[in-house]
């Protein structure tokens, strides 16, 4: 809790926007004297949304899937050593962590179990703010922080169409694997893209529409013959993994109660309306390839829609990387 008591001016009541004073035990609202209490040092500020209309809310539903499936597990990392090592076999997470600046105040959204923010955390002289709203999964992620000793780390409950941050308090907002699993991916967006400082940067991973059809193939196949040929799925067949891994891959990919699809042109139209440029993505969008020592903050050409589907069609030729997962950065100018 320590990053969050350092960091209390930039912290925000969920139900009114007023200001919040921290304890180890309880959070409270000096404006609406609302009392926010705190498990295992995590503040627990998850506020329910209220929204009108015809759109159904989500969050409920895929806040308890994880709750009782917490995605990614702990079951093989027993040191921040050992974190370290599989962080750095990704080479997103590897260049994230060399490349995000000395001294920068980082906010990841749906951090889960918390993996990357405790690894961003093991760098001396950042200020990492890991938030989810399933408290098993934090109280795994804040588990492993204590264990390990990494200091520059904090954990908070948190609703993301509800931010407990005020505007423009971070200089890298990360959010990925989490937006398609809301009931309206571009308005979570608008939502914590107004987090980032000016000349900040937000990335966010999602399911791409194209490349993701390899997995709702495998979808259905698993449906109609009763969870039947998961030697389909190479994860599943992955003898270095155990079953708890599989399992957790398998529910997450394959029994997740919602999930939207998104493209590369898409997404750039959310950037440009919300104030940032489109600075990369991986992979690329122009159809370059991604290099090891690519420089993740560095401005690249956005490419044309037909650039765009050879990328996406490729994709799903090689079979949906990672479930066909993308991420694209931008960087706020407005």
């Amino acid at each position: 809790m320590e990053v969050l008591t350092k960091n209390a001016e930039i912290l925000v009541c969920p139900v009114c926007c007023g200001n919040l004073q921290v304890s180890p035990k309880r959070v409270t609202c000096s404006s609406c004297s609302n009392v926010f209490p705190c498990e295992e040092e995590i503040p627990l500020l998850f506020w329910s949304n209220e929204w009108s209309g015809a759109r159904p809310d989500v969050t409920e539903t895929m806040k308890s899937f994880y709750e009782a499936t917490p995605f990614p597990n702990y079951d093989d990392l027993d040191s921040s050593g050992a974190l370290r090592e599989k962080a750095t076999r990704g080479v997103f997470a590897r260049l994230l962590d060399e490349q995000i600046r000395h001294g920068a105040k980082i906010l990841e959204v749906g951090c889960g179990t918390g993996q990357l923010s405790n690894f961003l955390g093991m760098t001396w002289g950042r200020s990492v703010l890991g938030a989810d709203v399933c408290l098993n999964s934090l109280k795994l992620a804040e588990r492993f922080r204590k264990q390990n000793q990494i200091e520059n780390v904090s954990f908070v409950q948190m609703n993301l169409f509800r931010p407990v941050f005020s505007a423009e308090s971070f200089d890298v907002v990360v959010s990925n694997g989490v937006l398609h699993h809301t009931s309206n991916p571009l308005l979570g967006f608008q939502t914590i893209s107004r987090l980032v400082k000016r000349g900040g940067f937000v990335v966010i991973g999602l399911y791409n529409m194209y490349s993701r059809l390899t997995t709702d193939f495998r979808r259905l196949v698993f449906q109609l013959s009763g969870d039947r040929f998961k030697f389909l799925d190479p994860r599943l067949r992955d003898r270095n993994a155990n079953d708890i891994k599989k399992h957790t891959w398998f529910m997450d990919q394959y029994k997740n109660p919602h999930e939207s699809k998104h493209t590369i042109g898409e997404v750039q139209q959310w950037l440009e309306s919300s104030g940032f440029e489109f600075v990369n993505s991986i992979p690329k969008s122009t159809g370059e390839p991604f290099a090891a020592d690519e420089k993740l903050f560095e401005p690249n050409p956005k490419g044309t829609k037909f650039d765009h589907f050879l990328v996406q069609f490729r994709d799903l030729l090689t079979g949906g990387r990672d479930g066909g997962f993308f991420i694209m950065i931008g960087r706020r100018i407005s």
